[in-house]
Parts: C-alpha cells; structure tokens; sequence
C-alpha cells in the first residue's frame, strides 16, 4: 500500500504550492460525457468557468492554483524537452477529448479486484482516491467483501472503446457492494441485492475525502442512496446539494446505462496543472499527439472535405472517431486532429470540499487560527 493512498490532497496542495507559491478564488465547471473523441479539443471550455455550488451550511469559494513562479513553469517545460517521463502522469484536455500521458497502472489490492488491467490505466491522484474511498469503507466495516474496479484508461489516453469519456486518466468505473459478498464483475442489482451501508461509505468518502467532480450513476439508484442515507440521519440540506435537488450542480448526477456501476471522475490538480503547461512543448518535440477540435457536419461534408479544411488525413479523423466507414452523418459532431496547440485556458481549478454539516464543524474547531484567536498569548517553544 502506497503511503500517498491518504495523503493525496495534501501532497497534491503542497507540492503545486512550492511550485507555484499563490492560490487565489475562481470558479469550476463540469465536464459531462459528450460524444466519443480522442486528443484536446482546442475549442472546448477551460476548466474554470461556471461558479461550483458549495454546501448551504458553510459556502465557500473554490480555490485555483496560481503558477506565480516562472522559473518554476520553466523548469516543468525543461523536463518535457529532457525526458518527459520525468514529468509524472500528465492528464490533458477533458474526460470526452483529452489524453494521459506517463500513466500508472491500477494494481490488484486486498480490498478490490480489478477487471480488466488493461484498460484500467490512470493518474497517481485518481488510482489514490479510488483506493482512499474503499479503504476507508473497509475501515468502517472491517471484513468488507473485494470491490471490482471497471474502466479507467487506455495507457495512452484517448479513445476507450465504447466510452464517450475516460480519456485523460481522471475518470474510474467503479462497481457495487452486494449482500451476497464478493462478485467478479459489474452487476445491475435490486433494491434488496445491494449493500446500502457500504455503498452509500464508499460514495460518502468520495465526497468529502477525494477531490471529485462528479459521480454517475442511474437515477433509480441515486433515489435508492439518497433515501438509505437520510435513514442514516445524514443532514438533509447536504444531502440535496450533494444530490443535485437544490440545483442541477449536484456531484452525483443521474446516466444512462449506469445502473451496474458507479462512473467516478476526478479532479487532479497536479496532473492536470503540469499537463497544461507542458502539452504545447510535448506537441512540439513530437512526445504527444496534436490537438483536435469538434466540428458539426454540414449536408454534404465528406470526410475527404474535412481532411482537406483542417489540414489532416481521412485516416486520421476515422481513428480519432472509431468510425469503420467513410459515411459521416449531417448534424453530428465529430473529432478532427489538427496541427496547432489550444489556447491556455488558465490554471487549474479545485473546487473545495462539499462537506456535510459535522464535518465542517469539525474542520474548522480543528484549525489552530480559530481556536487560539487572534489575541491569545503565545506558547512556549520547547
């Protein structure tokens, strides 16, 4: 067990602030499925742009980190052009059109199996808060019965077979816990089949210690976890925030053809951050792929057209879509590579923890500033 599994926040925080020194209040958006592509979409919203809803007990800004140091974005790019391996895993652009460069790879553990290792490749910061979720079911249940992790990503990013999304490393599919014990695969369960109790844990610690963006799930699961975890006595308000029932910005947020397993995505603050500043270098000395960008076709657009107006191949353009033809359907969008790099979008935002009512209670009696005041006396150093 890596010991970064429970500190992941933490060293995420401090490392970005050595390198960068500043944190300043933004504000975040979401990234939901959208259809299939591959690479960075240059033309999609930056990270930062919608405000994130915080927990009605104790609102609170989102936080972006700052690169203030150019010396130290300086060194990043050096590294890319020396051995971009030495860079760590990078995750680029969005879930629905990114890529994941240096990934790691999702390892058996004692309380999850994994199904299929060679599609369940990520970041360090994602495989860290998958594992801190189950690790902490299996403390508040000890015994816990092996969970299964689904999809993460390819080892190079981009396109995963079937999915629309899981191309950066930041998005993990993520099964249930059954009353029978341990299962092998994704199933869809019944009311009755289903752990409510570990379940709704691992759900819980997704929320309030990982850095997630959003859980997908069908919504006649979410009405089944919603309502064990009011019998709980979890605090309402908080409960429909996190539900999304005061807003559409709820974390967990109903999908289609999610009713077998939750589809957890991450926030990943050092990968995302280093990935940003890098990727225009790495295109450059031809260590990653060129960008891509989304276009709608027009009656009468043929692949051949495409590849012409952006300057790319038919070949190219049916590899970035998974297209076994050359027919191309009016209205729809599609994946193009082209050669130039995207516009900076700015740094990377982490919206801050949507906690429950205690637990920000506890946070805050916990912070040394607000328990001695600002006028109590000094300690003594010993």
């Amino acid at each position: 067990m890596r010991q970064s599994h429970k500190t992941t926040r933490t060293c995420a925080i401090a490392l970005l602030a050595v390198l960068c020194g500043a944190v300043a209040p933004v504000t975040a958006s979401d990234e939901p499925d959208t259809p299939p592509a591959t690479g960075v979409a240059a033309d999609l919203p930056p990270i930062a742009t919608a405000p994130a809803e915080a927990s009605a007990e104790a609102p609170a800004e989102p936080l972006a980190t700052e690169w203030a140091s150019p010396d130290a974005a300086e060194a990043l790019l050096v590294t890319a052009q020396v051995d971009p391996t030495a860079l760590g895993p990078l995750s680029i652009g969005t879930p629905d059109s990114g890529l994941l460069l240096n990934p790691v790879p999702f390892s058996p553990g004692p309380f999850w199996t994994v199904r299929d290792p060679s599609e369940a490749w990520g970041t360090e910061e994602t495989i860290d808060f998958v594992v801190t979720a189950i690790e902490s079911v299996e403390a508040r249940y000890p015994g816990s019965p092996r969970l299964v992790i689904g999809d993460l990503s390819n080892p190079k990013g981009g396109r995963l077979n079937r999915h629309k999304s899981h191309q950066a490393g930041r998005d993990a599919d993520i099964g249930f816990y059954f009353q029978r014990g341990e299962v092998d695969s994704f199933l869809a369960p019944r009311k009755r089949d289903l752990d409510l109790p570990r379940t709704w844990a691992l759900v819980r610690a997704l929320v309030t210690e990982t850095d997630v963006e959003r859980i997908f799930v069908d919504r006649s699961l979410i009405a089944v976890l919603y309502q064990h975890a009011l019998a709980e006595g979890e605090d309402r308000s908080w409960l429909n925030d996190i539900f999304g029932r005061t807003s559409e910005k709820g974390i967990i947020q109903h999908e289609r053809r999610h009713k077998d397993h939750l589809h957890v995505r991450f926030y990943n603050p050092v990968a995302q951050e280093h990935g940003r500043i890098v990727y225009p270098m790495l295109v450059e000395t031809g260590a990653a792929p060129p960008p891509m960008v989304k276009h709608r076709v027009r009656p009468g657009e043929t692949l051949g057209s495409l590849a012409r107006r952006y300057g790319t191949s038919v070949s190219a353009i049916r590899a970035a879509n998974g297209l076994r033809s050359s027919r191309l359907r009016a209205g729809r969008s599609y994946t193009i590579p082209i050669r130039r790099t995207p516009p900076d979008t700015g740094p990377v935002v982490v919206p801050p923890r949507r906690l429950p009512p205690e637990m920000q209670a506890s946070s805050v009696a916990a912070d040394p500033a607000d328990t001695a005041g600002p006028d109590a006396p000094a300690t003594e150093e010993h």
